[in-house]
Parts: C-alpha cells; sequence; structure tokens
C-alpha cells in the first residue's frame, strides 16, 4: 500500500491520510504534487510525503511521529528501552533487575 500523508509540524498534527492501492502510485504522486504546490502558493509549511508499507500497523510503527502528539511521542521516547538503558544506576534494587 502506498500512504499519502500531510502533516503540519508546527501543531504536531496529522492534516491528510490517504490510502492508494500499489497500482495507483501516479495517482497518488499525482496528488502529492498538487498539495504541495497548493500550500506552497498559501505560504503553508506542511511536510507532504508518500510512505510505501505492508500496511497501516507497519507504518505507524516506523513513521510514528505521524499518529501521535508531542506529549505521545515524549511518554514512548521516556519509557523506551535506549533512554533506560542510559539512565544512571541508583544502587536500587529495582536497577539490578534492568540490568
Amino acid at each position: 500500500m502506498i500512504y499519502l500523508i500531510e502533516y503540519n509540524r508546527p501543531e504536531g498534527r496529522l492534516v491528510t491520510f490517504k490510502v492508494f492501492a500499489k497500482s495507483e502510485r501516479s495517482k497518488a504522486q499525482d496528488l502529492r504534487l498538487d498539495i504541495e504546490l497548493d500550500l506552497n502558493r498559501r505560504k503553508i509549511d506542511h511536510e507532504v510525503v508518500l510512505l510505501d508499507a505492508a500496511s497501516e500497523a507497519a507504518l505507524r510503527r516506523t513513521h510514528g511521529r505521524y499518529f501521535k502528539d508531542l506529549r505521545q511521542i515524549l511518554e514512548s521516547f521516556m519509557t523506551s528501552d535506549l533512554i533506560n538503558s542510559r539512565l544512571p544506576s541508583t544502587g536500587k534494587v529495582e536497577d539490578k533487575k534492568r540490568n
């Protein structure tokens, strides 16, 4: 599937989300160009992308920032294994379980 996303970066908000079959790639590209030209003419700074993914669930895993607000992104980051593995150890039992 091909996904067309228009994302309002300043507001962290999804504006447009359209799904196309792979056979409709040309149609998706044309619509992306139309949106880009319209936004440019109106001097609106949105991100417009075409993404290819096996499913919407896969797209949400790989490009989650388009589907989450800032609070959700920060919460995901703070609970991620990456950030937890970099936190200094306090010597408490919880830290020993993590290691």
